[in-house]
């Protein structure tokens, strides 16, 4: 995989490059410097795509090639530690499924659609930037170095390369984060398939499937992938249409469920995923979920080319500068950059590729791919959604994600605090807004996912139906999002079963073991457990469990992020590798301004709509007056808001604190690493030659080609050695 010398590239990808090029500063150029006029959405499309590729042929090989030197003759975990349960040589097609699905959750669904409200233009250059020189970076060096490791957790690395005093904060702190994480995105899809007999069908039956595929692959026909995704489409599209179709039926009662049966049977599920081989459930399942997100995110790409619909919304909005936006107040900077939690920089990202996806990946010089390539499609993910929210009518994107404190509970009055907010739509427009997409109404559906719904509706229902199809694609879209984020439910409660079994293995010797059948059961059990908790309790008290963590859910993400960018950090400098450190120090010091500014916003602002203790002394002095503030309908709620608001404010300073000690600790590490680089001691699992012969990208190379032949010749069908069939 060297980079190939000048003279070795031909005029026509000279040619080629530079039109991608000029297509992408084609587009950043209409979306940044037009002034008034109408701009179309196919423009931020284009920005977005030819930066991706951009990135991809040039930065990310620099860094697989030159920064990391990914060698393809080393075995990894999945082939040296083969044990069909967690440890599994996967095709690559199916393991780039898996890790983009387990990746892409709630955040670039529902970040971009709030971030709208600073403007189009802020949040789609953080999008594609953030994810070119950061997200990408970040899960691709955290994918290479746990492969390295025997594909241990984030916290047990940093534990080992750091220190005790930084790796038992990076543990402790990885692991509340986790389960803070897990909560909300539980949460997310309750709240989406609740009383939806269609999307709980159409869900539900990817289970199944996706049990099928994984025997399919494993015992009948080993390594063919191409007949099995087949199989899985064609079974995958007609569980879609036949939710439609029960939810029509006399079935539609069976499959209609309320919070409280959604939440048992996803911690049920959450377990089983956890604790059942790999191979058979988990990533079949979110590579057959990714054909259904990569295909509605294609085709909304493909609608908005040929229907070329506007940007309605402002490249910038005068709430960048105020910071009293109605969907979330604070300034520009720091909270556009943590409204977005994901698609341009995650930290949970970084536990999926410290989790599931370096126990499965079959060579080294594949992080490349399925790393840095899966984040840069779920980065398009949310450039997609910024499109949807920006190209609906500004006035009724407010009515949608105002909370009802501001907008009432009736058209007239939406339409007349939208008028206060500087934008308008009239009370015949909201109403016709609902009942094209048949909801009784749209007011105050915050949280981001309705309004990324209307807006693929407007598109879908342009290109395929017309006005008529509307609603179909509404509660299409609603589905979509519900399976997007499961995907990453379950992946992350197995992720966090690593980490727990990393962290009790420091006391008791056999939880290190990840196959040890106890540990894999009691850790699954209290994992699902803790974010049961908070889910269960969230369900039945809009004020408690999962919703008292929510504000702090992106706060804690980009804290994350700052962890592993600090390990990935110090793992260069250990690792001699010292001049190309920058590759993750400089996004690190990106992400700790912005997070720790956060921070102590959240915690010490004097505005009880930004700073959590303001917002405690506020309620608390309500109280003491015997006065009701929304969202609080009686005292006792009221003491619910003030208990909320203290316990967020302690966890931002705790989570602070702890990411604070990693990052010296790290600091210290490097520093002692770079003034004595013999004694820098690293916890690399030894060199052991690798027998598995696979391509390195979705498509082999010539020489790729070669050795495949010769592989198949020497030992059997191409297909078994590709798929490190350990009999081929």
């Amino acid at each position: 995989m060297s980079t190939p010398s000048p003279r070795n590239i031909s005029p026509r990808t000279v040619l080629v490059w530079t039109a991608v090029a000029l297509v992408g500063a084609l587009g950043w150029a209409m979306l940044a410097l037009s002034r008034g006029e109408e701009v179309s959405a196919a423009w931020m499309v284009a920005a977005a795509l030819g930066s991706y590729a951009i990135a991809y042929r040039f930065y990310s090989r620099f860094i697989v090639t030159r920064v990391l030197r990914a060698d393809k003759t080393r075995a990894t975990p999945a082939e040296r530690r083969n044990d069909g349960v967690d440890f599994h040589p996967t095709d690559r097609r199916v393991l780039l499924g898996h890790h983009f699905a387990a990746i892409a959750g709630a955040g670039p669904l529902v970040g971009p659609v709030l971030a709208a409200q600073m403007g189009y233009l802020p949040g789609t250059i953080w999008i594609v930037v953030g994810v070119i020189f950061a997200g990408a970076v970040q899960d691709m060096v955290t994918l290479f170095f746990s492969t390295r490791r025997d594909g241990k957790s984030l916290g047990q690395m940093a534990r080992e390369e750091i220190g005790p005093i930084g790796g038992a904060a990076a543990l402790l702190s990885v692991f509340i984060i986790m389960i803070i994480l897990l909560a909300v995105l539980a949460l997310i899809v309750v709240n989406a398939l609740a009383e939806s007999p269609w999307g709980t069908f159409s869900i539900a039956m990817t289970i199944p499937i996706a049990l099928g595929m994984g025997f399919y692959l494993r015992v009948l026909r080993p390594g063919r992938v191409t007949e099995v995704s087949l199989i899985g489409l064609v079974l995958l599209l007609l569980s879609i249409v036949g939710g439609n179709w029960v939810a029509e039926s006399s079935w539609a009662d069976t499959f209609t469920l309320d919070h409280s049966t959604l939440v048992l049977w996803m911690v049920a599920y959450g377990f089983i995923a956890s604790v059942l081989p790999v191979w058979m459930l988990l990533a079949p399942r979110d590579y057959l979920s990714t054909f259904m997100k990569i295909g509605t995110i294609g085709l909304l790409a493909v609608g908005v080319v040929f229907t070329l619909p506007t940007l309605k919304m402002d490249a910038v909005t005068d709430f960048a500068g105020r910071g009293d936006g109605p969907v979330f107040a604070g300034s520009l900077f720091p909270f556009v950059f943590i409204t977005i939690a994901c698609g341009a920089l995650s930290g949970f990202h970084a536990l999926i590729a410290s989790g599931t996806t370096p126990k499965m990946i079959e060579k080294e010089t594949q992080v490349r791919m399925i790393g840095y390539g899966a984040m840069l499609m779920e980065s398009f993910v949310a450039v997609m959604a910024m499109v949807a929210a920006s190209i609906i009518d500004p006035g009724l994107f407010f009515a949608m994600n105002a909370p009802a404190g501001v907008v009432g509970d009736t058209v007239q009055s939406a339409s007349e605090a939208v008028a206060g907010l500087g934008y308008s739509i009239s009370p015949e427009q909201l109403a016709a807004a609902a009942k094209a997409v048949e909801e009784s109404s749209l007011l105050s559906r915050t949280g981001g996912a309705p309004t990324l719904a209307v807006g693929v509706s407007e598109i879908f229902s342009d290109v395929i139906g017309g006005d008529s199809m509307r609603a179909f694609w509404y509660h299409f879209a609603i589905m979509f999002e519900a399976l997007f984020i499961l995907t990453a439910l379950d992946a992350g409660t197995r992720v966090g079963r690593f980490m727990l079994q990393d962290m009790l293995g420091n006391v008791y010797k056999p939880f290190r073991d990840v196959g040890w059948k106890p540990g894999i059961w009691i850790c699954s059990a209290i994992v699902v457990a803790l974010w049961g908790y908070f889910l269960w309790v969230g369900v039945h008290d809009p004020l408690g469990g999962v919703n008292q963590l929510f504000p702090i859910f992106g706060i804690a993400n980009q804290l994350l992020a700052a962890v592993a960018l600090a390990v990935c950090t110090t793992l260069l400098v250990k690792s001699g590798r010292l001049k190309w450190a920058w590759v993750t120090a400089v996004p690190l010091v990106w992400d700790v301004v912005v997070t720790l500014t956060a921070s102590w916003q959240k915690i010490f602002s004097d505005d009880p709509r930004v700073g959590f203790f303001s917002q405690r002394d506020r309620y608390q002095d309500a109280i003491d007056a015997d006065k009701v503030l929304p969202p609080a309908k009686n005292m006792d709620e009221m003491h619910t808001v003030v208990t909320n608001s203290t316990v967020d404010g302690v966890l931002s300073a705790l989570l602070a604190v702890l990411v604070i000690v990693v990052i010296a600790d790290a600091a210290r590490t490097c520093v002692r690493a770079i003034r004595d680089p013999e004694a820098a001691r690293l916890h690399e699992t030894p060199y052991v030659e690798s027998r598995i012969v696979a391509p390195a990208g979705l498509v082999a190379t010539p020489e790729e080609k070669r050795e495949l032949a010769e592989a198949a010749a020497a030992g059997g069908r191409p297909e078994r050695v590709t798929q490190g069939d350990p009999s081929a």
